[in-house]
């Protein structure tokens, strides 16, 4: 095919995309924001009384108002606050974090600002539970976490923390009449290696979501405490003996750091992420940035980016809670570092009919289905210094088979990078560069979904200690399916 052919398929196909966008909600737009930040009210205990009492401020330590202004600051629309538990949380959580919370929605109206927490799930590692906006928000969260969560009551019982009592939790969440949103969070960060994992494993997720799939429907591809390579001059942080020091994600058991940023689950081709889509899941992945306390303080840094200072979550959806919800619950999101891009639109078109990431396109056997990918590589610097530029896009495709066997299998072999685009391959009209192929005769059930980056690795490397994050940029889009029928 020539050059302005190619380009004349692009924009058809884009206009065809753009129509069915705009027909399906004229308000749908790239949203970016945070689904898993800590404040003050993340307390530390003093445990040296009969009952812990909080320290508000010795675990995360800024107010949520100084949260979403860092928010704003960073161009983000939405944010969830996500406080731990801890003995009689839930107590604080409603009478004073709550407070707080509404304040800081009147003082930073731009901030769309979520209830939510970050739920001790028995039995697993940490979750970021959302709570849908309405009048009944804070009652409906301090149920779940005074009756579910697993650190709560004191002295510690240990039936409150078992897959019995998880599934308990689940079982009253799905019983809502607004259902929440559960996400897992740094779901590696307990593994020994690669595919040795610890407090969640495979078989959970599948059960979780398949107890309820309209609410247990990702996990964090891309984990916070991205700056714990750093120092608060934003050099690479060092150990006592002078050495690299430092961790991305706070992933620091050897063989199971994360892999270009991101969660080993997520970042490995034909891994776990893989095998839940080869099942057919509707399962998704976020970018977050844990926030604690920032990595620049200049006494007692953290190792942490403030809300959107270097991951995003975007979400195509209306600028309300209800669409930011929504928009999460489909599926209709791509997450980034570094601000890499700010849009990404991956869509695939048969006879006239399209479906963009969450959805899914119905073809008879044998049909061949264009996919059109459409990305904006903003020119301007990031929060880094930089103005990094994408080097590469990866289309990745993998068959849907159904229900595997081994309930704690992380492999699908079918998952493979089929094309890799460069700058030879797109055409761009200012910062936004589209691109289109075709997957020829599809005959079986398989899902795609796409990957970019500005480095010249062919796969994410595992991140070694005290490396910069800024020179490590990925994206990442959510699948999209399509259905031989």
């Amino acid at each position: 095919m020539k050059r302005w052919q190619m380009h004349a398929l692009i924009l058809l196909v884009a206009a065809a995309a753009i129509r069915l966008s705009s027909a399906q909600n004229a308000q749908r737009q790239w949203r970016p924001g945070d689904s898993h930040i800590h404040s003050h009210w993340s307390p530390g205990y003093d445990r040296t009384k009969t009952i812990p009492e909080p320290i508000i401020g010795g675990d995360a330590r800024y107010p949520t108002p100084t949260n979403a202004r860092k928010a704003r600051e960073y161009g983000l629309q939405w944010m969830v606050t996500t406080d731990h538990g801890g003995p009689n949380h839930s107590k604080l959580n409603l009478e004073q974090a709550y407070a707080e919370l509404k304040t800081s929605r009147r003082l930073v109206p731009e901030v769309l600002q979520f209830y939510g927490m970050e739920l001790n799930l028995p039995a697993m590692d940490h979750h970021t539970l959302i709570i849908p906006n309405s009048e009944q928000e804070a009652a409906m969260l301090f149920d779940i976490e005074n009756r579910f969560d697993a650190n709560e009551v004191w002295p510690v019982d240990p039936s409150r923390n078992d897959e019995a009592m998880a599934q308990r939790a689940l079982e009253h969440i799905r019983r809502l009449p607004r259902l929440p949103l559960l996400f897992a969070n740094h779901p590696s960060r307990s593994a020994r290696g690669i595919s040795q994992y610890g407090l969640d494993e495979p078989r959970e997720f599948r059960a979780n979501n398949d107890l309820v799939p309209s609410v247990y429907r990702g996990m964090e591809g891309a984990p916070g405490h991205q700056a714990a390579t750093l120092a608060p001059d934003g050099t690479p942080k060092r150990d006592a003996m002078g050495r690299p020091g430092g961790f991305r994600g706070a992933y620091q058991n050897p063989g199971a750091h994360t892999l270009g940023g991101f969660d080993q689950m997520t970042a490995i081709v034909g891994g776990l992420w893989d095998s839940m889509l080869g099942e057919g899941r509707r399962f998704w992945i976020v970018a977050t940035s844990d926030s604690h306390v920032n990595y620049a303080e200049p006494s007692d840094p953290g190792s942490d980016f403030w809300p959107g200072q270097y991951q995003k979550t975007y979400v195509h959806a209306e600028r309300t809670y209800e669409g930011i919800l929504d928009g999460l619950r489909s599926g209709r999101i791509f997450v980034v570092a570094g601000d890499l891009i700010s849009e990404l639109d991956v869509t695939a078109g048969n006879q006239g009919t399209t479906a963009a990431m969450g959805g899914t396109l119905a073809i008879k056997a044998g049909e061949d289905v264009s996919v059109a990918i459409r990305f904006r590589d903003p020119e301007r610097e990031n929060a880094g210094g930089d103005n990094p530029k994408v080097a590469r896009v990866d289309l990745i495709v993998g068959d849907v088979n159904g229900p595997v066997q081994d309930r704690n299998n992380d492999k699908n072999p079918s998952t493979k990078v089929i094309e890799r685009f460069t700058n030879r391959n797109w055409t761009c009209n200012g910062d936004v560069c589209s691109l289109v192929t075709t997957l020829p005769r599809v005959s079986r059930n398989v899902y795609l979904r796409v990957r970019g980056t500005g480095t010249q690795d062919a796969e994410p490397v595992m991140d070694a200690p005290g490396e910069s994050p800024w020179q490590d940029l990925w994206f990442y889009s959510n699948p999209l399916f399509i259905e031989v029928r």
